[in-house]
């Protein structure tokens, strides 16, 4: 019974023809009595029959013609409207010249019903078409959206049938085809696709709100397309990645979209061969980055996870995703509590703990100098003492010529890594720069000023950062570490560096407030430098990987470093020391 009652377009068609018939017979005969006051003379009702099937052939071609027949009824447009009222003073046109030219075929017939029915005919027959979707709307149901479909692909397919049987709430009035030349000017479902070039006229025309990107696009492909769906008013884009429209398959583009560099070598092999059947502890691990480490190593079958941190806030919530996993509440400046996690047999040790915001530590430099140089120096000790066969510790660009106290102690660390003495234990330390989301940086702030009204504050109009996604940036750490043979500083390609202000911009523009929201220039802060860079120079060193790359090695005499970083916690000038064993460090 069900399958009886679901609409498909040849239902359709005959329900609408059925529909008009009735209409135009009502219609026309409602017309012969206006003509004669409800009293038709039985002659004019000769050529009744006559006049009606002529007149509804002409109708019924052509609103074939304009397509109105494909029109599924909820979705019935000012544009269909359109469509209707051409194929209405078409038909009834050539009515006309063909009573002039057969008029003894047709007589006796009241011209004047042809004009009286031609009203009549399109306010009820245009009325019945916009019927459903003024119950839909007045009921609550959601407001039906004229959508635009970017690219041609099975995915374009799903979207136009879901819609077809009301299961969405967009409507696709036109498809822009960006891959596939040979697609433009054909119909998909009745939808006609169009080039890019179209566009403009195609946002007038059906006055489209809102866009579906379906095509697998490059970030630099998805920011010039955005772009231009954003020039020509369009601010409500959507993603599509599933094809069961039961699931939330439309997501909004967001600012991750567009800007996240995209490795093209990962390999997830080499991933899993490293992290599958050991036992790995993660510091830091209710942090944004060691939280999705923890997540991946689950993914790539650890034996089993620790998982630590000082923030009791952030260890639930990431024991509470990874609920197998053990969570220990240690700060790694508490030495003695850090041994006994470490009584466990560990195979790899992931050092994501660190303070990381630079005004904070440029405030509090002295627990930033215990927090992210004593303890990791805890950390890399109690590794090698327990026989740790791999320790990965996570940098920063920051720690490239520092400017803040920061980056200075994360270069202090790198240098550790580099030279503390091992057998057993293999070090590596992965640097690389910004990732989009993480708590504190500068894309949650953005989104936050912008949804509450504004201003959006850049602290220079020239600064830049690099940027990549958490979950990217995480997986190219994992894959850095299985190439490690230790004592390597490896370094992520992060691509091209991107302006703050740009990023500001675009996320404005997503947002739709471009009119609304104000940009304001605050002024470098504390510590901040307008550039972050990579490396030291340029005699970098190739790997496998074209998204992995080794820094050149700094020696420090160990012991020598070892003093120093004695010295540096005891004296009362931390920044002289600290750039004593940082000369790059230039602090502003």
């Amino acid at each position: 019974m069900m399958d009886l009652l679901r609409p498909t377009s040849f239902k359709r068609v005959v329900f609408f023809l059925i529909s008009d018939a009735i209409i135009s017979l009502i219609t026309l005969y409602i017309s012969y009595l206006l003509r004669f006051n409800f009293h038709i003379e039985d002659k004019f009702l000769d050529t009744f029959w006559l006049v009606f099937v002529l007149l509804f052939g002409l109708k019924v071609s052509f609103m074939a013609f304009f397509r109105v027949y494909k029109i599924v009824w909820r979705f019935f447009s000012l544009v269909d409207a359109q469509n209707v009222i051409k194929a209405h003073i078409l038909a009834y046109g050539l009515f006309v010249l063909i009573y002039l030219l057969c008029k003894d075929m047709i007589n006796p017939f009241p011209r004047s019903v042809i004009v009286i029915d031609f009203f009549l005919s399109l306010i009820f027959i245009g009325a019945f078409r916009i019927s459903k979707r003024v119950v839909f709307e007045s009921h609550g149901t959601k407001a039906i959206k004229p959508s635009l479909i970017i690219g041609v692909n099975p995915k374009t397919t799903t979207i136009i049938q879901s819609a077809l049987k009301s299961q969405i709430e967009y409507f696709p009035s036109a498809i822009i085809s960006i891959k596939d030349e040979t697609t433009t000017d054909m119909y998909i479902h009745n939808v006609k696709v169009y080039d890019i070039e179209a566009l403009d006229r195609l946002v007038s025309k059906y006055q489209i709100s809102t866009a579906i990107i379906t095509e697998q696009l490059s970030r630099k492909e998805l920011r010039d397309i955005v772009n231009k769906l954003n020039s020509v008013g369009i601010k409500d884009i959507k993603k599509i990645e599933l094809l069961d429209f039961e699931t939330k398959a439309f997501k909004d583009i967001s600012i991750e979209d567009l800007l996240a560099r995209e490795p093209k070598d990962l390999d997830n092999k080499a991933i899993k061969e490293f992290i599958k059947d050991k036992v790995v502890l993660i510091t830091g691990a209710g942090g944004s980055i060691g939280s999705e480490i923890a997540r991946q190593c689950e993914r790539y079958s650890a034996k089993e996870l620790i998982l630590l941190d000082n923030s009791e806030y952030n260890l639930y919530q990431i024991s509470q995703q990874l609920p197998k996993a053990q969570a220990k509440l240690v700060n790694i400046l508490d030495i003695d509590e850090l041994q006994s996690v470490f009584k466990q047999d560990i195979d790899v040790v992931i050092h994501a703990a660190a303070y990381k915001h630079v005004p904070i530590c440029e405030h509090n430099i002295n627990m930033a100098i215990k927090n992210n140089i004593i303890g990791s120096k805890n950390v890399i000790d109690l590794s090698i003492k327990n026989r740790v066969k791999k320790v990965v510790v996570i940098s920063t660009d920051k720690a490239v010529r520092p400017t803040n106290v920061m980056g200075a102690t994360k270069r202090v660390v790198e240098l550790y890594a580099q030279n503390v003495d091992t057998k057993d234990t293999e070090i590596v330390a992965v640097r690389f720069g910004n990732v989009l989301g993480s708590s504190g940086s500068v894309v949650p702030k953005f989104k936050e000023q912008i949804e509450s009204g504004g201003p959006v504050t850049v602290t220079h109009p020239e600064i830049t950062r690099y940027f990549m996604l958490i979950p990217e940036a995480c997986q190219l750490v994992l894959q850095a570490a299985s190439i490690a043979k230790g004592g390597e500083l490896f370094v992520l390609d992060m691509g091209e560096p991107v302006k703050i202000v740009d990023l500001a911009k675009q996320m404005i523009r997503l947002y739709g407030k471009e009119d609304d929201i104000k940009i304001v220039f605050t002024g470098l802060r504390e510590g901040e430098k307008l550039y972050e860079e990579l490396l030291l120079d340029e005699s970098d060193k190739e790997t496998k990987y074209s998204s992995i790359f080794i820094a050149k090695p700094t020696v420090y005499d160990f012991s020598q470093l070892l003093h120093d970083i004695e010295l540096l916690l005891h004296s009362s000038n931390k920044i002289e020391i600290l750039q004593k064993i940082v000369p790059e460090f230039t602090h502003k």
